[in-house]
């Protein structure tokens, strides 16, 4: 039974074990994603201020000036050139699964830029994120089939597995969106989850889910530079939180299935679903609790308004790279504190 990931990140002997080519892969991988993010954004903003392609504040906002929103096609093109640098390794190879990923998001990609121009329909938008999921997961047999003991549940049939899959999927991808309200937060979380996923895939030999996380890792970083200047300002729009959010919906669905394969070996978690929803605690929790609070008030959960956490931050005179910061903090010590005093825990008991 596996003594969590805190501890594998710690061991020495866990990352003796990494060959060295992949390690230099991923870190060239991130510094180049980085640099493309860094010096593509300019001609991206140049260009959306030259064709009025801008966010006009509204009783939402968090900025008061018109701003470029197509930071997103900036984290597409830096994600994908340096992840397509190497060779895929056989957990890609084997079912297609970087082609049907790709069809995936460039599905995605160009919702995105539709409706960061024309602002589409919310049940358009769901449609084709359903589609861009059921390519993946139909096609590519890329589904959740296990709930590792989690109320009494084990394996499950695609009756289950498949529109599960597709839940999570579209949860995930929507729940970045949501928290993509104030400079800097989808932006750092996803930074994060991306690292930490990165790291994991690297001491469990899956190399190239590792190139694809720490190449999203590195645009992002280039995309923060920006999204937090005063001067050259920047959102990922929602061409970025859709191709982001399928991103770290895959490398959560992969997390979950390598542990599934892996089940009862030493570098495996019992515990996996619960391990994922605490790396992705914040858009998770967030989304949960504005649901609910708009039920609970009678507005349809799907009403937009200013109750998340970030706004609240922000309406009690927090900055936004302070409200940022403090979600970021909250991800990293909930990773932590659960390692250190749950991860022994069971699934329906963490849940509880």
């Amino acid at each position: 039974m596996s003594q969590g990931l805190l501890s594998q990140i710690l061991s020495f002997d866990s990352f003796g074990r990494i060959s060295e080519q992949y390690i230099y892969q991923s870190a060239l991988s991130f510094f180049i994603a980085c640099f493309l993010s860094i010096v593509s954004i300019p001609i991206i903003i140049n260009t959306s201020n030259l064709l009025n392609l801008t966010a006009k504040p509204e009783f939402r906002s968090s900025h008061d000036t018109d701003t470029p929103t197509l930071g997103g096609i900036a984290i597409f093109f830096s994600t994908l050139i340096p992840f397509f640098l190497w060779p895929h390794a056989k957990e890609m190879q084997d079912t297609n699964l970087a082609t049907l990923l790709m069809v995936g998001l460039l599905m995605l990609f160009f919702l995105g830029i539709k409706d960061d121009i024309l602002a589409l329909d919310s049940l358009k938008k769901l449609l084709v994120q359903i589609l861009a999921t059921l390519s993946l997961v139909v096609l590519g047999d890329f589904k959740v089939d296990y709930l590792f003991g989690i109320f009494g549940w084990y394996s499950i049939s695609d009756w289950i597995s498949i529109p599960l899959t597709v839940f999570i999927f579209i949860s995930l991808i929507n729940s970045i969106n949501l928290i993509d309200g104030i400079d800097g937060l989808a932006g750092g979380i996803s930074l994060i989850v991306s690292v930490v996923y990165g790291v994991w895939f690297l001491l469990n030999d899956q190399h190239t889910f590792a190139l694809l996380a720490f190449s999203l890792a590195g645009a992002l970083l280039g995309f923060l530079r920006f999204n937090f200047s005063r001067t050259s300002k920047i959102f990922m729009g929602d061409t970025g939180s859709l191709v982001v959010g399928f991103l770290l919906s895959f490398f959560t669905i992969s997390f979950l299935r390598y542990n599934v394969a892996h089940l009862g070996e030493p570098q495996a978690f019992f515990n996996a679903p619960i391990v994922a929803m605490v790396i992705l605690i914040v858009p998770i929790f967030d989304t949960l609790r504005v649901f609910i609070v708009r039920i609970i008030n009678g507005k349809s959960p799907f009403i937009a308004d200013r109750n998340h956490m970030h706004h609240l931050l922000i309406d009690n005179g927090l900055s936004h790279f302070c409200a940022s910061a403090v979600l970021w903090g909250l991800t990293l010590a909930n990773i932590i504190l659960f390692f250190v005093f749950h991860g022994n825990i069971s699934n329906t008991l963490s849940l509880c």
